[in-house]
């Protein structure tokens, strides 16, 4: 049954059926196998095959890739169920239009532009790591290293238009049909990624992990342990912490689906990521290849398994960009709410597709995810305080919708500062940014919670 909006609040615009400024109804909830499908599919993806190598050029060692990697990927899952979920399933509503009504509609347009255009350069990177699975049938199109920037050439920029455009055209039909795509495509992607590692322990001669997985000579190893743990654990962050999930899990039947993401996190960021690696592990020992400079993903896949390993990286860069491109289809339409979803995704993967000519974002992976999630989980500590704690704090819950404002200062400044003490922490001390979202987000929290306890206490309503 749909709710009857209050008279302070805009009509709810169903027609899509994706229900972007109303809860969910009970006849669209999507059972379990949705979600673990585009879970395992979303994050056993493209950026799989940049991150793994990223890890070696940056000279990880064995034991800081496999438990880092187990206790930082447990603590992601954990935020997934306990946070996203259960905030995703108790309101039934997007992280944008629950944003809204705490904040007011002029500060969300703010956020949501500055989400939708981040997510749409993080679909990006999908996109170039797909088009270099086009490169390798076509010597003669100049693909890009870890250090290349602009695009390298005018086939570069038509593979990589193509292939943004079919992603877009996914994403455009709705979150059921990203869903079923990655459904379709997760369980043989992983199944890749597997024969990767497999291919390259028989190669380099031994399964002993400490003894492959080392930093190459002459490079200086730039991550451990706690860094290998913050990197997993917010390699998402806006998508738990941050609550972007809010708009897939919210279909979800039961709070219980947020478990789902351990599909993603330990099928894709554990042992895709540990296979990936072993890929660019290879070619340093055995082809010499230069760990800075990396090799580009579609040339590795199929050297290791030949046109398997190319489908999978194009198929790869797809499940991520989808509903990616979903989430910032959704921001944008919270920016201009009379622009249509479909219109709104369109847009996104317009971006996303100039975006991926530019390896920038893909090369830059490492520190882009960290910046990306420093930037927009910390509002999701408003919302969490906003669901979890208004009562017990005696706080006005949703008070733009309450008071009738469109601009909440509360929420500006708490969101803001925290965020710039933290970027300039990164660019001035060197703090690497994956460090930094959790810090943001408990002060963001913080500040909330305690400006609205002066401005807008719950007595007052």
């Amino acid at each position: 049954m749909k709710r009857t909006p209050r008279n302070d609040e805009p009509a709810p615009t169903a027609s899509s059926g994706e229900f972007e400024r109303e809860p969910v109804p009970k006849n669209a909830l999507k059972g379990p196998s949705a979600f673990w499908g585009m879970y395992a599919g979303e994050h056993t993806a493209g950026t799989e095959f940049m991150i793994g190598p990223l890890f070696v050029s940056w000279g990880v060692g064995a034991f800081d890739l496999i438990f880092g990697l187990l206790l930082g990927n447990l603590l992601a899952v954990l935020s997934w169920r306990f946070l996203t979920a259960n905030i995703a399933v108790g309101t039934r509503e997007t992280l944008y239009y629950k944003l809204e009504k705490i904040c007011g509609r002029k500060l969300v347009t703010l956020y949501n532009l500055a989400n939708g255009l981040l997510f749409c350069f993080l679909a990006g990177a999908m996109v170039t790591v797909s088009a270099t699975a086009v490169g390798v049938p076509f010597p003669a199109m100049p693909m890009p290293s870890f250090g290349d920037t602009m695009p390298t050439g005018l086939s570069w920029t038509i593979a990589c238009a193509t292939i943004g455009s079919l992603i877009t055209f996914v994403a455009i039909r709705g979150y059921g049909f990203v869903a079923r795509v990655s459904h379709i495509a997760s369980p043989w992607m992983f199944l890749v990624f597997l024969a990767c590692g497999i291919v390259m322990i028989g190669r380099l001669g031994t399964a002993n992990l400490f003894e492959l997985i080392k930093p190459a000579p002459g490079v200086e190893p730039k991550i451990g342990f706690w860094g290998i743990v913050f990197f997993s654990w917010f390699a998402n962050a806006a998508m738990h912490i941050g609550m972007a999930d809010m708009s897939v899990l919210r279909f979800a039947r039961k709070a219980s689906y947020g478990w789902a993401s351990a599909a993603g996190m330990y099928l894709g960021h554990y042992i895709a990521w540990i296979c990936a690696a072993l890929l660019l592990v290879y070619w340093v020992r055995m082809r010499q290849a230069d760990a800075s400079a990396g090799v580009p993903p579609g040339i590795m896949a199929y050297d290791a398994v030949g046109w398997a390993g190319l489908v999978c990286v194009i198929i790869a860069g797809w499940t991520t960009a989808n509903p990616t491109i979903y989430r910032a289809g959704l921001a944008f339409q919270g920016v201009a709410p009379s622009m249509s979803r479909e219109t709104g995704t369109l847009i996104a993967g317009t971006i996303a597709t100039t975006a991926g000519i530019f390896p920038a974002f893909a090369m830059n992976l490492l520190g882009f995810v960290g910046i990306y999630g420093t930037i927009l989980a910390p509002v999701g500590a408003v919302i969490a305080v906003d669901y979890f704690l208004a009562d017990r704090l005696g706080l006005t819950k949703e008070p733009a919708r309450r008071f009738g404002f469109s601009f909440n200062p509360s929420v500006l400044l708490a969101w803001l500062l925290p965020v710039g003490i933290a970027m300039w922490v990164h660019l001035n001390l060197g703090v690497p940014a994956h460090f930094l979202p959790l810090p943001t987000w408990l002060a963001c929290g913080l500040i909330y919670a305690a400006m609205t306890r002066v401005t807008h206490p719950a007595k007052t309503a």
